[in-house]
C-alpha cells in the first residue's frame, strides 16, 4: 500500500541550484524559471525586481557603448540648467563649445537647457559633433535642439561612466549640485588614479574662488586632502585658455 504522498507529488528539495544561485530550506522555489516566464497568468511585478533592473542597466551600458564607441576625442562641458539665455554665462558656453570644436574635439553635455544648451549650440554652429547625455528626472526637460547624438539614461551611475569613458577632459561652468557632483566625481577618479591624464578646468574665478579657498583653508588645512590635490584642476576666466588647457593635457 502506497504511503507518504498519495498523489505522487514530489516534496520540495532541501537544496536547489538555479544557475549560480543556491537556495535552501524555506527559500527553495516551487516553480521553475521557464514556468514563470511562460505563464501568462503570472503577476507582472517581476519587471520591477532587482534582477530585471540589472538587465535594464546592462541595456543602458550597451546602448551607450554602441552609440559613443566611434566618437572622436571629446570634452565634456558641465554647468547649470538654469543659466539664462541672455546671460554672459550662456554666451561663454557658446564660445566654449565653438572653441572646443575648432580645437578638434566633440562636445559632450548633459543635454539639457542653460549652460549645457549653450555648449551644444556652439559645437553645432561650428559644425562639430554635439552630444547630449540626458537623465530621466521627475521634471522632464528633454534634450536641447542642438544635440546631434543624444541618449537618455535611467541611471545616474551609467551616465557618469559615459561622461568619463568617452571624454578626454572636463570644463566646468558655474552650476549647482549636479555640476558639483560631476566635478568631485572626476576629481576623486583623478586623485585615486582611476583615470590619468584627465584635465579639469573650472571656468569663472568669481564663482569657483570660494570653493577653492575652502578646499585650501579648511579641507587641506585640517589634513583631509593634500596641497597637491589643488593641482588636479585649473581655474580660468578665459575661453581660449580653457581650450588650450584641455588640449594640452589631453595630448592634442
Amino acid at each position: 500500500m502506497a504511503t507518504g504522498n498519495p498523489e505522487g507529488k514530489k516534496s520540495p528539495p532541501e537544496e536547489q541550484r538555479l544557475g549560480p544561485v543556491l537556495r535552501r530550506r524555506s527559500q527553495v522555489q516551487t516553480t521553475t524559471t521557464d514556468q514563470r516566464l511562460l505563464d501568462g497568468r503570472a503577476p507582472s511585478d517581476w519587471v520591477h525586481t532587482d534582477p530585471w533592473r540589472v538587465l535594464r542597466i546592462q541595456s543602458e551600458f550597451i546602448e551607450g557603448f554602441g552609440a559613443l564607441a566611434e566618437l572622436p576625442p571629446a570634452i565634456s562641458v558641465f554647468g547649470s540648467a538654469r543659466t539664462p539665455l541672455d546671460s554672459p554665462e550662456y554666451e561663454t558656453g557658446v564660445r566654449l563649445g565653438r572653441g572646443l570644436v575648432e580645437a578638434g574635439f566633440a562636445v559632450v553635455t548633459g543635454g539639457g537647457p542653460g549652460a549645457m544648451e549653450a555648449a551644444n549650440k556652439g559645437a553645432c554652429e561650428a559644425e562639430g559633433v554635439s552630444v547630449g547625455l540626458g537623465i530621466e528626472l521627475p521634471f522632464e526637460q528633454g534634450l536641447n535642439s542642438y544635440v546631434d547624438i543624444g541618449l537618455n539614461f535611467r541611471y545616474f551611475f551609467v551616465r557618469k561612466l559615459m561622461f568619463v569613458k568617452y571624454s578626454q577632459g572636463f570644463v566646468v561652468l558655474p552650476g549647482g549640485l549636479g555640476t558639483l557632483d560631476e566635478l568631485f566625481e572626476a576629481l576623486t577618479l583623478v586623485q585615486t588614479q582611476k583615470i590619468t591624464q584627465f584635465p579639469i578646468v573650472l571656468f569663472g574665478t568669481g564663482y569657483w574662488g570660494g570653493l577653492v579657498d575652502w578646499l585650501h583653508g579648511t579641507v587641506i588645512a585640517q589634513g583631509k586632502a593634500a596641497d597637491k590635490d589643488l593641482l588636479l584642476f585649473h581655474v580660468t576666466d578665459d575661453v581660449d585658455e580653457a581650450v588650450a588647457l584641455v588640449s594640452k593635457e589631453a595630448g592634442r
